[in-house]
């Protein structure tokens, strides 16, 4: 039993080796690019996928997200790339505008995997303002904030808020009182010093009970006004001040429509409201 399992080994050994010469000896055959082929080997059937565009001399169609982040970038890849079918859609929600390049016909599907895609980004003005919209700071703090802040400082006038802002910060070390509303509409505030040279010498301190501020919502767009409301806390010891914006969400809606509308009216494509899928 052992000497005919040898002799049958020794036989498929020896037709094996025949079709490795065989096959070693065969012309090769040049493949077409684009086409599948299958080939049968010693393992078994094989399949050869030459249809990549890995082997093609361009991609068979564009494809891929592209990020601008304002409307003359969106507006330039639009020009190059966009035809009869492409799409666009506004999402007021994520401040997103997305163009479908290669969006389906109305005859016939397409792959939807071209797109540009318009991100805005918020200036560091607008976010560090919004960052401590409603909040209350000492009153050292806050000046610094004012004025860090000058050039955004439109009503008063940033000099103005600048000489008050060290006025601020001249009373630092001060008790205040009370606060009353004058009827230009600004604040008083009375205090008593509590250093040592001036311990229990009495002052006022006038500040606007509102100001406004210039602000540019999103990088590379227009700027808009903003009203702010100072507000401010006694608490017989110091001073806490702080700001509170109106309406600057509205600002933001206004702002974000206002750069839709810019390109609605530079592209013959309507804006949908929402998202591609």
């Amino acid at each position: 039993m052992t000497g005919y399992t040898s002799a049958h080994a020794s036989e498929l050994d020896g037709i094996q080796s025949v079709i490795d010469i065989a096959q070693q000896a065969a012309v090769p055959n040049e493949l077409e690019l684009g086409k599948v082929y299958t080939v049968v080997t010693p393992r078994g059937v094989e399949q050869i996928d030459l249809t990549g565009d890995e082997y093609k001399s361009a991609p068979s169609r564009k494809r891929g997200v592209t990020t601008v982040r304002d409307s003359t970038s969106f507006l330039a890849y639009w020009a190059k790339h966009n035809d009869t079918s492409s799409e666009v859609y506004a999402d007021a929600e994520k401040l997103t505008i997305t163009a479908v390049l290669d969006a389906h016909h109305p005859e016939a599907a397409r792959w939807g995997g071209h797109r540009l895609h318009l991100a805005l980004r918020e200036t560091q003005a607008w976010k560090q303002w919004m960052h401590y919209d409603g909040k209350l700071m000492p009153q050292e703090q806050f000046a610094e904030f004012i004025e860090d802040h000058l050039p955004e400082l439109l009503e008063p006038a940033a000099a103005e808020m600048l000489e008050i802002s060290q006025s601020i910060q001249g009373v630092a070390k001060a008790e205040f009182q009370s606060g009353t509303r004058l009827a230009s509409g600004e604040r008083k505030l009375a205090y008593v010093e509590t250093v040592t040279a001036k311990a229990g010498q009495k002052g006022e301190l006038v500040i606007p009970e509102t100001f406004v501020i210039g602000l540019v919502p999103f990088e590379g767009g227009e700027g808009y006004k903003l009203t702010a409301r100072l507000r401010y806390r006694i608490n017989g010891g110091p001073l806490q001040l702080g700001y509170k914006l109106e309406r600057p969400d509205e600002v933001r809606r206004t702002a974000f429509a206002e750069v839709v509308d810019d390109i609605g009216a530079e592209i013959d494509t309507p804006v949908m409201n929402g998202t591609p899928a």
